[in-house]
């Protein structure tokens, strides 16, 4: 996985869902939200992104970071 910038909707709790996330140095809208989770000390979002990818953002609490990585077979 890799580090990067995720720009999320926090409504009643923090990072209550991805807008748009950096993949490569540009940013991404995110067009869906596939799949969510949270554990002890982080949470997860499976999104497709503008350009038709899925991508899994994952949040660490405790390093306050966010890490992507690329979930579909095109890569």
């Amino acid at each position: 996985m890799s580090r990067c910038q995720v720009a999320t909707y926090s409504g009643s709790r923090l990072h209550e869902r991805p807008l748009r996330f950096t993949w490569r140095e540009q940013w991404l809208e995110v067009r869906e939200v596939l799949e969510q989770g949270y554990g002890p000390d982080h949470l997860f979002f499976k999104v497709v992104a503008a350009n038709g990818r899925v991508f899994l953002l994952q949040y660490r609490e405790a390093a306050d970071s966010w890490e992507v990585r690329v979930c579909d077979p095109t890569v």
